[in-house]
């Protein structure tokens, strides 16, 4: 078994909790879904959020998901001049016996301008 990391980053629509917490809990759900993970196969996870997103803690999500015992970690993201604003990432941690390149990366809304080559297709309403 190897220990992973799977990336994924968004976009938030505004700076309230409730929009940090929903926009954490799409890219947290989206992530694992992909990769099939499991929140006992979790080691940790780290969520960074820009400047302008400090309305909540992101790692709240988590927890309303359910992840009471995954070590959780909130930072803020560098702030480079010209860098994407109001985005939040995460980085997870995770125990797999999937192929470095079996791991897929997520990454959503304007954050798609990040890794375009790894940008995830949004669903169909």
């Amino acid at each position: 078994m190897w220990c992973r990391g799977i990336r994924g980053a968004t976009t938030v629509e505004s700076n309230t909790k409730d929009g940090i917490i929903r926009a954490t809990k799409e890219l947290l759900q989206r992530m694992t879904a992909a990769n099939g993970v499991k929140e006992e196969d979790v080691s940790c996870a780290i969520f960074t959020a820009t400047q302008d997103l400090n309305a909540e803690f992101p790692a709240v999500a988590a927890r309303e998901l359910g992840w009471s015992n995954v070590a959780l970690l909130c930072e803020q993201e560098m702030n480079v001049p010209g860098s994407l604003p109001r985005c939040l990432r995460i980085l997870l941690l995770w125990n797999t016996e999937k192929a470095i390149d079996e791991v897929i990366h997520v990454y959503l809304k304007g954050a798609k301008r990040l890794r375009p080559d790894l940008a995830t297709a949004e669903p169909k309403e």
